[in-house]
C-alpha cells in the first residue's frame, strides 16, 4: 500500500493495518525519511509539485491513498487540483492499482442552510480551497472509471483527537476566540482522527467503484454548541458569544468561511455499506477519551 499524505491521519492508517500490508509513503522532506522508517513504513522521495518525481510511483503499489491536500492559493488555475492530476498521470503510466481511496472534505457541499447532506447532494463549493478538492474528486473517478480502478471518495469534515496537534478546541478556547450567537449559528460536523483511519481501512477493501463516503460521526451540533461542550469538558469558560456581523469585523476570513456553512452529514452509508462501526461515535466520548492509543 502507498500512502500519499502520510501525515497524522497516514500514520494512525499505517497504525491501523498493523503490519498486514508492506507500507509505503511518498515523502517530500528528507526530515521525515527515518521517521517513517522506525515506523515499518518504506519512504519514497519525491513531491506532487514536481511530476517529474514521481516516475517511480507507477506499478508499485496494489492500493494507493491520497491524503495529500491540493495546492495553496497562487497557482494560474486556481480551481485545478494539479497535485491529484500529476499522482495520477504517474500511476496511470504501468500496471494500474486496484483501489484507490482519495481523503476529500465535506466543504465541497457549500452552505446548505442546517440541512440533512448525504452524498447524492449536489456539490455547490463557496470557496476556492473546496473548488479543488471538486476537480480532485472529478479527476479520481474518471481515473477510476478508465483505468478500472475501485477508487472510493472520503468527504471528510473537522478532524479531532486529543493526541493530534491542534486536534482539540482547547487553544482557541484559551484565546477566547468568539462563536456566533444562537440565532446566527451553523452546524459544524466532526471525525475522530482514529476513525477517520478506520474509514480509510474499511474504503480500501470494502468501498465500492466510484463512490462517495460521508466520513463523518453522529455528532448534531452547533458550532457554539461544540465549543461550550469542550470548555465544559476541560474546565474553561465558554467562549464569548457574537453577532455574525461583528463577527465579521473580528475574525479571520477563514474562520468566518467555516462559520457561513451550515449542513449536517448523514453518515449511514459509510456505516452501512463499509460496516465502519465508529468508536467515537461523538465528539463528548471522543474528547473524554484523550491519547487512547490501543485497540485501533
Amino acid at each position: 500500500m502507498l500512502i500519499v499524505g502520510c501525515g497524522d491521519v497516514g500514520l494512525r492508517v499505517a497504525r491501523a493495518l498493523n503490519g498486514r500490508v508492506r507500507l509505503l509513503a511518498l515523502t517530500s522532506s528528507a526530515d521525515r525519511i527515518e521517521a517513517l522508517r522506525a515506523r515499518g513504513i518504506t519512504p519514497l522521495h519525491g513531491n506532487l509539485d514536481q511530476p517529474q518525481s514521481l516516475a517511480r510511483l507507477a506499478g508499485l503499489a496494489t492500493r494507493v491513498v491520497h491524503l495529500a491536500p491540493p495546492p495553496a492559493e497562487g497557482h494560474p488555475q486556481w480551481w485545478r487540483d494539479l497535485r491529484t492530476l500529476a499522482l495520477l498521470r504517474s500511476l496511470r503510466r504501468r500496471l494500474a492499482p486496484a483501489t484507490l481511496v482519495y481523503g476529500s472534505t465535506s466543504g465541497v457541499y457549500g452552505d446548505c442552510g442546517g440541512e440533512w447532506v448525504d452524498e447524492a447532494w449536489p456539490v455547490r463549493p463557496r470557496t476556492a480551497r473546496a473548488q479543488r478538492r471538486v476537480d480532485a474528486e472529478r479527476a479520481v473517478r474518471h481515473y477510476g472509471r478508465v483505468a478500472h480502478v475501485r477508487a472510493s471518495i472520503l468527504r471528510i469534515p473537522g478532524i479531532y483527537a486529543p493526541d493530534r496537534a491542534g486536534g482539540t478546541p482547547r487553544e482557541r478556547l484559551l484565546k477566547r476566540t468568539p462563536v456566533l450567537d444562537a440565532a446566527d449559528d451553523v452546524y459544524t460536523n466532526h471525525i475522530h482522527a482514529d476513525d477517520l483511519a478506520r474509514a480509510v481501512v474499511a474504503a480500501m477493501w470494502r468501498g465500492k467503484p466510484q463512490r462517495i463516503y460521508n466520513a463523518s460521526d453522529d455528532t448534531e451540533l452547533k458550532m457554539g454548541d461544540y465549543f461550550d461542550l469542550a470548555a465544559d469538558l476541560y474546565g474553561l469558560p465558554r467562549p464569548p458569544r457574537v453577532a455574525r456581523g461583528t463577527a465579521q469585523n473580528e475574525l479571520p476570513l477563514m474562520l468566518l468561511s467555516f462559520m457561513s456553512e451550515s449542513r449536517r452529514l448523514d453518515n449511514r452509508r459509510l456505516k452501512r455499506e463499509l460496516g465502519l462501526a465508529l468508536r467515537f461515535s461523538t465528539v463528548a466520548s471522543g474528547l473524554r477519551a484523550p491519547f487512547r492509543h490501543a485497540g485501533l
